[in-house]
């Protein structure tokens, strides 16, 4: 007899936990039908091309990725680049080459086994890029919460403030304070509140004000509200759909916005690939090239079809995580909803105020850049500050891409930085002239960055001195700095220096650094003899 935790698997899924999978489905199906149309919204693209990663990111790259938990769809992390690029290359149809190149070149990242890409940024440089994301979608939502029409500047803001809604305004305000009320402690703790999500509240409550004052001096007018195309018939579902233009192939603008999307979109889908693992209650660990193979067919299909750009996102998946979800049968399970939604409900869905997603994207927002993220990236020291602040500055005043290349750079110069000045510690040990020691010991990885630095600390060193070169901790050493140690080995014989080098055997095995410097070094033993008890250290541990 078949053991009842036998998991029932069939092309890759296991059906073993529907009774978990499916209500789990269900709500992150709630929490991602208003994030797609705020996303898109904040996007300035069509709001069904919202609705068509939502589906793609569960059907598809649900049914293709190797993460048990993850949940894929619009991200808002890439809303401003898919505004700006939108608009630079003039025309939506544009950017969706963009999108199937960039899924294309995604799916290249997997195949080369790009998967360890992630952990090569600084973390420094993520956070600041997510934090300035934050401020951007935060900003670009006061028109729609305002009931104003989208403005480019803050000029067209200030010129349409005597037209704002007050109705508008009132959805916003209230979104917002449920929002808010939904992080209580007391409100997490109840059951109900897993099924019945906050951004969910907001958009109900939103389509009800709606109906109320529909009519109304007070009513919302069509521009106000969410607009997606309906069908009646098979024939005009077509209509749903946006196709790329491939007549712009050999255009280099779309191929730069292409390799943004592929790079940004595969780094935050690792980053939050890492994130729920970790949140994961059975510990499973996720392949992530496959991950990054996964998005890239997403991201293909989406942009041929008319959707947006595809990531793993944390939102989605962590409401997963909390629901109860088991395996990846509920995000597939939420992508075929969202496809019911959207061709069976259009009209309902047409209800929402855009408040009220302006309401659900201003959460988003404050959650990427909440004033917490900026005390304790100060607590970590200048060397994490300032690559997060000026990454955050970067990306605000210029665009996300030169943004996260300068923070790059920028957090790249403190790490050569602080390489540089501790390249070895400086030790003298004076017992009395005739018996004093010089000790370099050196830092567990020594570049040609130290090489100065080595080279001048060695050239002070006076004839006749007792001198130990301590590299029992140093893994890596770089062959400059070894040549500098090899020319002081002949100026010390020449200059009565006694020169000793210390490596060290771990278990058997020595490091490639030792054996470099037993192979160019002669160990000598320093003469010694009667020191005296009290120690005076000069300089102790100072860096060079």
């Amino acid at each position: 007899m078949q053991n009842q935790d036998t998991p029932k698997t069939f092309l890759g899924f296991d059906f073993g936990h529907l009774s978990k999978d499916i209500p789990a489905g269900l709500v992150v199906f709630l929490v991602a039908l208003p994030l797609c149309l705020g996303i898109a919204l904040a996007s300035g693209a069509p709001l069904f091309s919202g609705i068509i990663a939502g589906i793609i990111g569960g059907i598809v790259v649900g049914s293709l990725s190797g993460s048990q938990l993850g949940v894929s769809g619009p991200a808002a992390g890439l809303a401003v680049i898919v505004a700006a690029a939108i608009t630079d290359l003039g025309a939506f149809d544009i950017f969706l080459l963009a999108v199937v190149l960039g899924g294309l070149i995604q799916f290249t990242f997997g195949v080369l086994q790009f998967g360890v890409i992630g952990y090569y940024f600084p973390s420094s440089v993520v956070k600041g890029m997510l934090a300035a994301i934050g401020i951007l979608i935060f900003y670009k939502q006061i028109p729609y919460a305002l009931g104003l029409t989208k403005t480019s500047s803050f000029g067209d803001l200030l010129s349409q403030l005597g037209s704002v809604s007050p109705t508008a305004i009132m959805i916003t305000v209230i979104g917002v304070a449920i929002l808010l009320l939904w992080e209580r402690p007391f409100i997490k703790k109840m059951k109900w509140t897993r099924i019945i999500q906050g951004p969910l509240v907001v958009v109900l409550l939103g389509v009800v004000i709606n109906l109320v004052t529909r009519g109304s001096a007070f009513g919302l007018n069509q521009t106000q509200l969410v607009d997606i195309p309906a069908a009646s018939n098979l024939a005009e579902m077509k209509n749903l759909f946006a196709f790329p233009d491939f007549s712009q192939i050999l255009n280099q603008d779309v191929w730069i916005v292409a390799i943004t999307l592929a790079i940004v979109a595969s780094l935050e889908t690792l980053l939050c690939l890492d994130a729920t693992d970790k949140m994961d209650p059975d510990k499973r660990v996720s392949p992530s090239n496959q991950e990054l193979r996964a998005q890239g067919i997403g991201n293909l299909v989406s942009g041929m079809i008319g959707g947006l750009p595809i990531t793993q996102v944390i939102v989605r998946s962590s409401t997963n995580i909390q629901s109860g979800g088991k395996t990846k049968v509920s995000a597939v399970f939420h992508g075929f909803i969202l496809l019911f939604a959207a061709l069976m409900i259009p009209v309902l869905i047409n209800f929402i105020p855009l408040s009220a997603l302006a309401a659900i994207l201003f959460m988003v927002g404050y959650k990427l850049s909440k004033p917490v993220l900026y005390s304790e990236a100060f607590k970590k020291g200048f060397a994490y500050f300032i690559p997060f602040i000026v990454t955050i500055v970067a990306i605000v005043g210029t665009n996300l891409l030169a943004g996260v290349i300068i923070g790059f750079f920028v957090a790249v110069f403190f790490i050569l930085y602080n390489n540089y000045k501790k390249p070895f510690y400086f030790e003298s040990e004076n017992f009395d002239h005739e018996t004093s020691v010089i000790r370099i010991k050196l830092a567990e990885d020594v570049t040609f960055i130290n090489k100065a630095n080595i080279q001048r600390a060695l050239s002070q060193i006076e004839p006749e001195s007792r001198v130990v070169i301590d590299a029992s901790e140093t893994i890596n050493i770089d062959v400059d700095v070894i040549e500098i140690i090899e020319d002081f080995e002949i100026f010390a014989e020449a200059n009565n220096i006694d020169l000793q080098v210390i490596g060290r055997k771990q278990k058997g095995i020595q490091t490639q650094a030792i054996k470099l410097f037993e192979q160019h070094m002669t160990s000598a033993t320093p003469k010694v003899n009667g020191v005296k008890s009290k120690l005076n250290n000069i300089n102790k541990l100072q860096q060079v």
